[in-house]
């Protein structure tokens, strides 16, 4: 069995649990519960990450189903997080569907702070966990917001290896370790337990962040170029390249946002195979240490390989040293 296997089965139970959370604002709040439903429409995800934090408590109980809310807390959260960074990068009118720009904005506030709230005080979950829930809700956001303003304000000239990596432990290890730590507590286990989940999702949270950098590379949407983003591979090449070349990559990193010819010079110096073997290298890097942290916490034997699987496909090396700009998408 894959997440997407266990996904595609829970995935009605996950679609009642929304339409439960949404009936949730209230009669009064027919326009804000139609905005919500229209964006959670729209933004739909490629990879359904939602099933994470139920593998996480199925791993640790044997039963996915009491996590389902979770799964909705997910999903809610990361419509909010993409809408909001589409409009940081200025697309905010080509992702909100027939929502007016401000419509869309006040949908993705109350998708990402009040609905998920609203979730874990439910009768759906106890009573005994409904606070510490909640705090990781809070929590979570102030420390993704930390990592997103870091990689809005990143500066190329200062960029290493480690700097990236705190920024993405921000904007999408927040995220991925609060609902690894959620379906802990939810689950029942020791602080220490939880804390365990906690940094494994941080470090899966850097993974599917360099997936997605890859990725974006592969489809040659190239936003990341577009947007002047720094990322761990361009931090990579930065590290990698001599002192003389080093203000040659910042010049085209500066200049890509603007010209199509400075990004295809800058995607061959990213694509050279000293940057990928040190970029593939770290990857190999970041899951070892989310396999320990696996073999650490054991687990339900039904359940393990499902989120060890996750991690592998996750932690692939995709880019080869040639023109990657076309090439299709993976699929898994």
């Amino acid at each position: 069995m894959t997440y997407v296997d266990l996904h595609r089965q829970m995935s009605a139970d996950i679609e009642a649990e929304t339409e439960s959370a949404l009936d949730r604002l209230g009669p009064s709040a027919t326009s804000v519960r139609a905005a919500v439903a229209a964006l959670l429409e729209h933004r739909t995800f490629k990879y359904p990450l939602s099933v994470l934090p139920v593998i996480v408590h199925a791993v640790e109980t044997g039963a996915p189903e009491p996590a389902v809310p979770l799964a909705v807390v997910h999903e809610l959260w990361w419509t909010s997080a993409c809408y909001l960074d589409d409009l940081a990068d200025g697309q905010s009118a080509f992702v909100a569907g027939d929502l007016s720009e401000s419509e869309a904005q006040l949908a993705a506030v109350i998708s990402g702070t009040s609905l998920p709230l609203l979730v874990v005080q439910s009768q759906r979950i106890p009573e005994s966990v409904r606070g510490a829930l909640s705090a990781e809700i809070v929590t979570c956001l102030i420390v993704a917001t930390e990592g997103q303003l870091s990689d809005l304000r990143g500066d190329a000239g200062a960029a290493t290896r480690d700097s990236v990596v705190t920024a993405y432990r921000g904007k999408s290890g927040a995220p991925f370790s609060m609902v690894t730590a959620m379906a802990a507590e939810l689950a029942g286990v020791e602080k220490g337990t939880v804390e365990l989940w906690r940094e494994f999702g941080n470090v899966f949270g850097i993974l599917w962040q360099i997936f997605n950098d890859q990725e974006d590379i592969l489809s040659g949407r190239n936003e990341d170029l577009l947007n002047g983003t720094v990322t761990y591979l361009l931090a990579c090449a930065l590290e990698e390249a001599s002192p003389e070349s080093t203000e040659r990559v910042l010049g085209l990193h500066a200049a890509a946002r603007n010209s199509a010819r400075s990004r295809a010079e800058l995607t061959d110096v990213l694509l050279a195979p000293a940057v990928l073997g040190r970029y593939e290298k770290d990857i190999d890097e970041f899951r070892a240490e989310a396999h320990r942290i696996l073999d650490e916490l054991g687990g339900d034997e039904a359940y393990v390989p499902v989120l060890r699987h996750l991690v592998d496909q996750s932690a692939r090396m995709l880019l080869q040293t040639s023109s990657a700009v076309g090439w299709p998408s993976p699929r898994w």
